[in-house]
């Protein structure tokens, strides 16, 4: 009787199920990745998915949770010179449910369904005191929230900095 598999090829199928398996086993270990955001200031483009722990999958993020997200500064940094225009943009995944962007404050008055936005450095390093005078930052953290139904789904950041060279 003849058997199916000589030694060799029988060694080589084991071990070729056992890779399969592997793999299979290290996929299911990985985190699904988030949509994107990208800030773009002049030829630099800088793209993150959601800050670790603030991207609530579909559903909203719990108000501790928000509130926490709301204070994180670690983002990825992104250098603006005077007078330079800063692009936001999203995934249509984000866009389709809406987005807002907040600098040390609101920045956009209401949340848009549009891929991307583009905004003056003034409008993003000027921030206000309780009495109601401006004041211009060296550097700024600028959050992406994706809303639906006024609740925050997911959050991304960045830090910008003024670039005085």
């Amino acid at each position: 009787m003849t058997a199916l598999f000589s030694r060799g090829k029988g060694r080589r199928a084991a071990a070729a199920v056992g890779a399969v398996t592997l793999g299979l086993v290290a996929l299911t270990a990985c985190d699904k990745p988030t949509p994107l955001a990208t800030v773009t200031v002049g030829s630099t483009t800088v793209t993150s998915e959601a800050t670790a722990g603030c991207f609530g999958d579909g559903k909203a993020l719990e108000k501790s949770v928000m509130e926490k997200c709301l204070s994180k500064k670690d983002g990825k940094t992104v250098k603006v010179g005077a007078g330079e225009k800063v692009r936001i943009g999203v995934e249509p995944k984000i866009a389709d449910t809406g987005w807002v962007v907040v600098a040390g404050g609101p920045v956009m008055p209401e949340p848009t369904n549009n891929t991307y936005r583009t905004f003056d450095t003034d409008t993003l390093f000027t921030q206000k005191n309780q009495m109601g005078q401006a004041t211009l930052m060296d550097k700024v953290t600028v959050t992406v929230i994706e809303l639906s139904k006024g609740e925050a789904k997911g959050m991304w950041h960045f830090n910008l900095e003024r670039d005085g060279s």
